[in-house]
């Protein structure tokens, strides 16, 4: 059994606009000098049970890309295919490029968490042994309502028990076999979920929850960045003390 890591890496990220340079996607935004997407893949390449990571790109992004993982020399191999409009899209991809069996583990990570922890990993990877399919979450902590969007803008229908919402992260995971069906069936009928376990849940699947961590940051605005160079500032003091 292998377990497989996909990253979706072909998005825009236009709400990062206002950080900089324009040219660069939010996953190239850099941390100390080092990409974001760097940091994420460093977290899977480091853990002991990953064995192969695919990278979904736009294709103008990579060359560099390339440079920049030669220059990592990772523990684990790094391949890229090519990205799509949409994350369906970029993950639908590299299922196709896989060499896979049904039971192989598959974990989907969004290129822009790059403080997933190896205990949140293995959390999900162990549930999919056991369930076949898992996420990471973490509880909701704020009050939810259920709105209706009018005209005048929203307009509260409903207090949502907070108790039985978690707040969806990343990785994903599912037996090869079983993401592998549910995205054919959306392929054929041309349904676009918001994530993987959104697929599995309209298949009448199961989706079983793992705790995740509130550091577990997705970045995608420019206050983001602050709080994620803060985040990193932590973690680099942690491994130093932890080395000495």
């Amino acid at each position: 059994m292998k377990v497989i890591v996909i990253i979706p890496a072909a998005g825009l990220g236009t709400r990062m606009s206002a950080a900089g340079n324009k040219s660069k996607t939010k996953q190239f935004f850099e941390l100390q000098g080092i990409p974001i997407l760097i940091h994420t893949l460093r977290k899977f390449a480091n853990h002991n049970q990953v064995d192969e990571i695919v990278v979904a790109l736009r294709k103008n992004e990579t060359a560099g890309f390339l440079k920049q993982v030669e220059q990592e020399k990772f523990k684990k191999p790094v391949r890229v295919v090519e990205g799509g409009e949409h994350r369906q899209d970029s993950v639908a991809n590299a299922l196709a490029a896989l060499d896979a069996s049904p039971d192989d583990i598959i974990l989907v990570h969004d290129a822009v968490r790059p403080f997933v922890d190896g205990e949140t990993i293995t959390g999900v990877i162990e549930a999919v042994k056991k369930y076949g399919s898992a996420i990471a979450g973490v509880p909701a902590v704020d009050t939810v309502k259920q709105v209706d969007r009018t005209s005048d803008g929203a307009v509260v229908l409903a207090t949502v028990p907070r108790e039985r919402m978690v707040m969806a992260q990343t990785p994903q995971g599912f037996r090869f076999g079983l993401l592998k069906k549910a995205f054919d069936e959306v392929k054929a009928d041309g349904f676009l979920g918001t994530d993987e376990a959104s697929l599995i849940e309209r298949g009448g699947g199961t989706v079983h929850v793992v705790m995740g961590s509130p550091r577990n940051l997705k970045i995608t605005t420019p206050g983001d960045l602050e709080l994620a160079e803060f985040f990193l500032s932590q973690e680099n003091r942690r491994n130093t003390s932890a080395q000495e």
